[in-house]
Order: structure tokens, then C-alpha cells, then sequence
């Protein structure tokens, strides 16, 4: 089989050129015509020689993810449906004006998760993205969007649990640091999870550590366990005190992201009790009013009770916001990313989501 160049970090792509009989620099020129420029054919990398152009064509290829359908939503938001080497599909979300364009980005083909709210879960756990699969969808949306030369944000916030494909998330990440590529800083980066304990303990140790936004989406240990299966195995509080240890520079914070749901977590007494959760933690607390769909057993509640329960919060000193939904008629909000007619086989399910 050919080497996926898209899948290597440079010291790996160095490796494997000087490997081919060639010059270590050329691994560079290579990176920066994959990253920076999009490209995929080595006949277009043009500062190579033939020599090495036809080693690599024989040797090697650069993956990319087909197009198979593109949404644009009528306030801007782009969704795309990609379909993977193997045939599977993952959805990958264009934000704009976010105040930055952002790039929402999945890091699995479905979630093992199961949170009630959520559509993703319904699909189960099919597999891992490998780091190139992750990786690529940034390539793609830059490219699509004519962003490869400026600034953009990145969301792992896509299809999927981040922390629980840990190493293939963590080498994207460093794919795309690569100075020689996208150069994408950790602070343009935030990582979503819903709290596994073990690789948050992990990502604190990490080089390259991004901005981290944890799913509680409720303010009592039988709340969260009745709409988060995992906190079964790691409680809220088992959740907090790995935030307490997160290593946080002085103007960072942790994001803990709340979907309210009326009538379920959206009372004055528990945003009341949210507060005493969060003691003693440097958060900011991200408010999602529920983007309802088929499927979805709860319903939004109204502005006037969001409105109530972000002002609770803040009048008691939480840094607090009310995410816009975005995407909303072509279903690309948060929560409402799904493609049809894939599930997780029963035996291929269990034996991931048994990795929790």
C-alpha cells in the first residue's frame, strides 16, 4: 500500500523521503504544498524535481475526504457531508463572523456518548478517525473556504468524543501546529468532551494543550447521569476536580457547556446550584438552548427562562454566554449532526464504546 503523507507529522515525512533516496529538506517543501496550498497531485508541487516527483507518485499518496454534499445555510453557516476511504460519511460544520471563522470538526464516525439530546449518539460508535481523517477536514474547509493563508478557529466539536480517540486527536494536533504547515496555535483550538476522566489527566501533561470545554449540562450528579451516560462511570464531581487540577494560564478558562433543556435543567434552582458546582473553578459557562429535531425527546426553552437563568449566573460572578444556534435549517447546529443509514454493528459498537 502507499504511504498516506497526509497522515505523517514532518519528522515522520523526513523519514520517509530520505527513505525514498532523497534530500531531508524536500520534506518541508512537501508539508507546506499539503498544508498551505491544498494540494494533493505531486505533479503540482512544482519546486520538486521529476525525479522525486515520480518517487513519490509511485510510493505515496495524499488523502482527502470526497465532497458527497454541501448545505449552505441561509445565515452563512456550510455544512459538508464527507465520505471516507472506507465509505463511511462524517459531517464537518463552516461557522463565519464567530467573531472568527471557525472550522467544527469531527474526530469519530458516530459517538459512543448517548447523550439524550444529542443525534449523534443515536448512530453509535462505528470507529476512530485516524489523525489524517481529522486532520483533512481542516485541509478541506480551508481550502473550500479560501482560508489556507489566514486565521481561523478549530471546534472538536463535530461528530464524536475527542478524549476518547486520544492519540489519533492529539497527532492531528500537532499536524496542524506544524510551522511548516497551517501553523495553528493551541489557543485556536478547543477540545469538547463530556468528561472522561483519565485522558483529561492525560491532555494536562500535553505540549500542546487547547483550550478545553467540558459538556456538564446539568447541576445535580442525578440530573447528569439521567442525560450523560458516562457520568455513570465519572461523576460531576469526579469531572470537577480533574478541572481543578487542568493547568490554566492566567487569562484562560475552562468552558462547560450546558444544553438547557425546559423543564429538565433550566429552573432558577439550578442554575443556583450550578454556581456552588463551579466553585473554585476558573470557568466560563457556555449556555445552548436546545436545537430541537425528530429524534430529540425534549424541547427549548423559551427566551425568557434562558434569559432568567443566564442572569442568575451572572449576577453571582460566572463568566456566562448564550450561544447563537448556528446552521439550524440544514440541521448542522450542535446536537444535530447525524448521517442517515450508518449505525454501529452491535458487536463493533460494544467493543468501542467498551474503551470508555
Amino acid at each position: 500500500m502507499k504511504t498516506d503523507l497526509a497522515g505523517l507529522e514532518l519528522k515522520e515525512l523526513e523519514e520517509f523521503v530520505v527513505g525514498l533516496g532523497h534530500k531531508k529538506f524536500h520534506a518541508r517543501q512537501i508539508y507546506n504544498w499539503i498544508w498551505k496550498r491544498g494540494v494533493t497531485e505531486f505533479a503540482e508541487m512544482t519546486n520538486l524535481s521529476r525525479e522525486l516527483r515520480a518517487s513519490l507518485a509511485e510510493a505515496a499518496t495524499v488523502s482527502l475526504p470526497e465532497v458527497v454534499q454541501h448545505q449552505v445555510s441561509e445565515d452563512g453557516t456550510q455544512k459538508f457531508v464527507l465520505r471516507l476511504a472506507d465509505g463511511r460519511q462524517i459531517e464537518s460544520v463552516f461557522i463565519p463572523d464567530t467573531p472568527k471563522q471557525t472550522f467544527c470538526v469531527s474526530t469519530q464516525v458516530g459517538c459512543a456518548m448517548g447523550c439524550a439530546f444529542c443525534l449523534t449518539g443515536k448512530m453509535g460508535l462505528i470507529r476512530h478517525l485516524s489523525a489524517a481523517e481529522i486532520a483533512a477536514q481542516v485541509r478541506l474547509l480551508a481550502k473550500s473556504t479560501n482560508l489556507l493563508d489566514k486565521s481561523f478557529n478549530i471546534v472538536l466539536m463535530g461528530m464524536g468524543e475527542p478524549l476518547q480517540n486520544y492519540d489519533n486527536t492529539m497527532k492531528a494536533m500537532r499536524m496542524l501546529n506544524e510551522k511548516e504547515g497551517l501553523d495553528m496555535h493551541p489557543k485556536r483550538v478547543t477540545l469538547s468532551t463530556v468528561g472522561l476522566v483519565p485522558q483529561m489527566d492525560r491532555l494536562a501533561q500535553e505540549d500542546l494543550m487547547p483550550n478545553l470545554a467540558v459538556s456538564l449540562h446539568a447541576a445535580t450528579e442525578e440530573t447528569r447521569a439521567a442525560i450523560v451516560p458516562p457520568s455513570k462511570k465519572y461523576t460531576m464531581q469526579d469531572v470537577i476536580d480533574a478541572c481543578k487540577r487542568f493547568p490554566l494560564s492566567k487569562r484562560r478558562r475552562i468552558m462547560f457547556e450546558y444544553v438547557m433543556l425546559a423543564g429538565v435543567n433550566d429552573s432558577d434552582e439550578d442554575a443556583r446550584k450550578l454556581v456552588k458546582v463551579l466553585a473554585g473553578v476558573k470557568a466560563k459557562v457556555n449556555l445552548l438552548p436546545l436545537n430541537a429535531a425528530p429524534g430529540i425527546p425534549f424541547e427549548r426553552p423559551s427566551d425568557e427562562r434562558i434569559n432568567k437563568f443566564a442572569r442568575i449566573l451572572a449576577d453571582r460572578g460566572l463568566m456566562v454566554s448564550v450561544r447563537k444556534s448556528r446552521g439550524r435549517d440544514i440541521r448542522a447546529a450542535c446536537g444535530q449532526l447525524i448521517v442517515e443509514g450508518q449505525s454501529a454493528g452491535r458487536t463493533a459498537g460494544q467493543k468501542l464504546a467498551a474503551e470508555l
